[in-house]
């Protein structure tokens, strides 16, 4: 039977309601949206005291926070804050008047001298003072004497583009980690006509090449593309003025390329979105030298009536935006919440049970297991850390998505039933059972280890620096905060707790992630075509690479990885298998990895959404980026300055969801592994309650150390943690996950060959990645593997085993029964220990 159309009053009424809920929503973003044509960052002036010494001038520098300034009269230090310049001794191998150009970025400097008087660059060094003189250790020469030569840094190499003798351009390449550094030659800008500026920056190299009568051309070179063209400039860039600041910005002077009296602007270029920002606060007139100063440029420029030289700087002066009270009340209120979910389980469970901290009294149902599984699977890392690799990159890493879906399939049906049955409460109890206890204890100290230290402090510092750029509390008091609140609810309320607040945090993480995607679309002015047609056009949607490059991420690398890092690892995940182990039964325990397998693609759909929806937003607003920041900090600055006011404060407690839900899973496994593979085997008169409390206060230590690791990981300045916590799990995750491998899927692996498996693989993993000698992605595939093959081979030298392996191998029917007798004979043993 057919719905009665709506007619009448009833039309007219809804169709009102319908027009007031819009134009109530219009007027709000209207009043609360961002000021999209206010820069965020204007440049701060300063003046430093000129120098009256000499007329010329052949470049700048600033060497260990000091001004340099070279010129064929001599050379002079300028401390910070000084008033006068102070003059400097030559080296004793250095003539002033060869020196062709001076090449700095801030912090280091190199210079390029001639040997002759045709101005020809041929000799290279890098210049330090100590005590009033200046000091140069010698470069290899280069290949080749280059005129009008400009020069890159960067921190893996340094770059020299010139004139050669006989009118070609030529560029140059010196790696710092060579045994034997030497100048090789690398391909050519097409056109090959002289740069005016060289720039390495965000692992590539930029060259500005001058065009006549028009703009000048931006370049593009990387490894894996070689020169691609890179847009135009909004002008003329001055001569060498370019410099790197943050991880994906470049700081130029651009003049007027059809007014050459005009002053020049501060502009920045935005290498991942092709943007240009101007910068305003400051400008300058005809500059004879620029150099890199803290978070901007310095120049020279002749002195009043052409004495002496005239020196000023201005820096990129970035703020701060405070978040506002109702902000502050929403975070609250969900911090309130976790804290009050902790406490109501910690007052309705008994405190003498372990197997309500560690496994919830195996009573949860699949459906919140599941939850619980994509909530510990999608950490700050998936919030934050995604959104930016897409952001700079393409959805390449959803193909890791999609394909792990299927190995989870097989998980479902063969592995967690498997384990389930057992009724364990450390997953390493199989590893004690198949091989031996020594097996056991080092395969859980290695779990501690890499989620102490490749996952807790990724996950806290990721959230941190989010907390940081947006509020300007510091990353030392946000990691503080989060880490303390994670504790506290998870050492109260155990598994439980972890589950249900896992449970709400999806809720919460998720609708923050799906109104940030609506709002960046809503803000431009084409609306979704635009989002649509920039991101097909710059191949931002991206996903499968089917190419067999394994320094890349492709889709037969993630095959290879899925099987490794989904079917194979999970076993060995006590984080995750936890939440399985607190179901019900086997069957339900499947069924909570089919509702994981469920969420996951949708889920990876909406955060890689975030990064291409933040690429065609800043693309059409670069002025309202901030230069200084790295790249893993671009949504955390969306949600400051752009979000409207409560939605800020929704979105912060979804970052603060994301990495708690993770955290608390850590903590209580961590805990649970070093109460039962530790504690529980080694303690004397131990009692349950006596457990349960060493579980709590283990929670509280785990928490402690994993703040202590993310504080140490803030002071460096790391380019990707995305690609970080790949690397650290590949390298220290992967040896131990292979011997559950051999255990299930063997009956001949022994526990002498998987001792010898398990360092084997850590050991030649870590000579791989020393060598740099496949994609990040692989290491933990190629430590599984090797650990497999070689456990197998090594297990061979030594006898079969003689126990019944019975409920242990995914052979024969008679599991159930096996692990029912071993977990009854386990309890009665339970029940009669004093």
């Amino acid at each position: 039977m057919s719905a009665r159309p709506l007619s009448g009053p009833r039309v007219s009424a809804f169709a009102t309601l319908a027009s007031w809920r819009a134009l109530l929503f219009l007027l709000l973003l209207s009043v609360i949206g961002p000021l999209q044509a206010e820069a965020l960052t204007p440049m701060r002036p300063d003046r430093l005291p000129a120098l009256a010494g000499t007329n010329s001038l052949t470049g700048i520098a600033r060497i260990d926070g000091r001004a340099v300034a070279i010129s064929a009269d001599g050379a002079w230090s300028l401390e910070e804050g000084g008033r006068a310049w102070s003059p400097l001794r030559w080296p004793a191998d250095v003539v002033p008047t060869q020196i062709v150009a001076v090449v700095q970025d801030g912090q280091r400097a190199y210079l390029l001298l001639s040997q002759g008087e045709d101005r020809a660059a041929m000799r290279v060094g890098q210049l330090s003072v100590n005590e009033g003189a200046l000091a140069m250790q010698p470069l290899p020469s280069l290949p080749v004497a280059l005129q009008e030569p400009r020069g890159a840094l960067s921190a893996e190499a340094f770059y020299i583009a010139g004139k050669a003798g006989d009118g070609t351009t030529r560029l140059l390449q010196l790696r710092f980690d060579d045994e034997r550094p030497h100048w090789a030659p690398l391909t050519v800008w097409p056109g090959g006509a002289p740069a005016s500026s060289l720039v390495a920056q965000t692992r590539a190299l930029f060259a500005v090449v001058p065009e006549a009568g028009g703009n000048d051309r931006m370049l593009r070179w990387s490894t894996d593309q070689g020169w691609t063209e890179a847009g135009r400039a909004p002008g003329r860039v001055v001569a060498g003025s370019g410099r790197a600041t943050g991880q994906a910005h470049i700081l130029y002077l651009v003049g007027d390329g059809a007014d050459a009296r005009a002053p020049a602007k501060f502009m920045t270029y935005q290498t991942i979105t092709a943007g240009w920002a101007t910068l305003p606060g400051a400008q300058t007139g005809a500059t004879i030298a620029t150099a890199a100063w803290p978070d901007g440029l310095v120049w020279a420029q002749a002195g009043t009536g052409g004495r002496g030289i005239a020196f000023a700087t201005a820096q990129v002066q970035s703020s701060k935006l405070r978040l506002h009270w109702l902000d502050w009340v929403v975070i609250v209120v969900y911090l309130a919440g976790m804290i009050g979910i902790g406490l109501y389980f910690y007052l309705r469970e008994k405190r003498n049970s372990t197997s309500n901290f560690f496994v919830g009294g195996r009573t949860i149902p699949f459906w919140a297991a599941g939850i619980s599984l994509y909530a510990a699977n999608t950490s700050s890392i998936s919030f934050i850390a995604i959104p930016a690799k897409a952001f700079e990159t393409n959805w390449q890493y959803m193909a890791n998505n999609v394909i792990a879906v299927f190995g989870l399939m097989f998980v479902a049906v063969w592995i967690v039933p498997l384990l389930r049955r057992l009724d364990l409460m450390s997953v390493f109890s199989y590893l004690e059972t198949r091989f031996h206890p020594s097996i056991r204890m080092l395969a859980s100290a290695l779990c501690v280890f890499v989620q102490i230290g490749s996952r807790m402090s990724v996950i806290l510092f990721l959230p941190a620096l989010a907390i940081a750029t947006i509020t300007g509390i510091s990353v030392f008091w946000s990691v503080i905060l989060m880490g303390g609140f994670t504790i506290v609810y998870t050492a109260m309320g155990g598994m439980k707790a972890v589950i249900w607040t896992d449970f709400v945090q999806v809720i919460v993480k998720m609708g923050g992630a799906i109104f940030a995607i609506g709002f960046m679309i809503w803000s431009l002015r084409g609306g979704f075509g635009e989002f649509w047609s920039t991101a097909m056009a710059q191949d931002k949607m991206h996903t499968f690479d089917f190419s067999f490059d394994l320094t890349k991420a492709t889709v037969w690398g993630f095959i290879f990885l899925v099987l490794f890092e989904v079917v194979l690892t999970f076993p060995k995940d006590q984080v995750l298998m936890q939440r399985t182990l607190s179901t019900k039964s086997d069957r339900e325990a499947g069924r909570s990895i089919w509702a994981f397998a469920a969420i996951m693609i949708p889920g990876g759909i909406i955060f890689y959404t975030i990064g291409t929806a933040l690429f065609v937003y800043y693309k059409a607003n670069p002025e309202r980026m901030n230069p200084l920041l790295p790249i893993d900090a671009t949504f955390p600055m969306f949600i400051a300055a752009e979000l409207p006011v409560g939605v800020t404060g929704l979105i912060i407690a979804g970052i603060f969801a994301a990495a708690m839900a993770t955290l608390s899973g850590i903590m209580n496994s961590v805990a649970t592994l070093i109460s039962v593979d530790f504690y529980e085997k080694l303690a004397k008169n131990r009692t349950p309650k006596k457990s349960v409390f060493f579980a709590e206060l283990m929670t509280v230590v785990v928490g402690l150390v994993g703040i202590g690791t993310a504080l140490l990981l803030s002071r460096f300045d790391i380019h990707s943690l995305f690609d970080v916590s790949i690397e650290l799990a590949g390298l220290l995750g992967g040896g131990f996950a292979g011997a559950y491998t051999l255990g299930m899927f063997t009956r001949r692996a022994n526990s002498p060959g998987v001792a010898i498996g398990i360092g084997a693989s850590i050991v030649l993993t870590l000579v791989i990645w020393s060598f740099h000698l496949v994609h990040p992605y692989f290491y933990l595939a190629i430590s599984i593997l090797l650990c497999i093959v070689i456990g197998y081979l090594a297990s061979l030298m030594f006898p079969a085993p003689t126990r019944s392996l019975e409920g242990l191998t995914i052979y024969g029917r008679k599991q159930a029964a096996a692990a029912a007798a071993a977990a009854a004979a386990a309890a009665e043993a339970e029940a009669s220990r004093p």
